[in-house]
């Protein structure tokens, strides 16, 4: 098994959870009063207030999802869960969505509010190269395990 493709694997379990606490948008009633920074634990916390079922699925597809494909991958890439594991990982990751996250945060925020104005904080291109990168390292290593 490749080093990196190991060591890439181990820096999601760091990088998902910086992403989650990390500014994701700044969200504000016109450019005039200010931006409310707003990261996907503050968006799941708005969600748990208004909508307590849809913050469970989302909860569960946004966070533990892909948190758990990238421990069970790195359980498969050291060897310490078997390769027929793989097609169960992959079926987690489709249920990994982060575009439900990002959907229902926009619902939220705009549920109500006619004159919100929204920009993407730095936390939106980790969070989304996080997912990527989860992508393309299940990929290689599926790659890599069938040769």
């Amino acid at each position: 098994m490749d080093a990196t493709l190991r060591a890439s694997n181990l820096a999601l379990l760091v990088l998902f959870p910086v992403a989650w606490f990390a500014p994701l948008l700044r969200a504000g009633f016109l450019p005039l009063f200010g931006m409310n920074e707003i990261s996907i634990v503050s968006g799941l916390q708005s969600l748990w207030g208004s909508d307590v079922f849809l913050a469970v699925i989302v909860t569960a597809l946004a966070l533990f999802a892909p948190y758990l494909k990238c421990i069970g991958l790195a359980l498969v890439q050291f060897r310490l869960l078997d390769t027929r594991a793989l097609p169960a990982l992959a079926w987690l990751g489709k249920l990994a969505m982060a575009d439900v996250f990002l959907i229902a945060l926009y619902v939220v925020m705009v549920k109500g509010v006619s004159r919100a104005s929204v920009e993407g904080a730095w936390g939106l291109y980790l969070f989304t190269g996080c997912v990527l990168a989860a992508i393309l390292i299940s990929g290689l290593t599926e790659r890599q395990m069938r040769a």
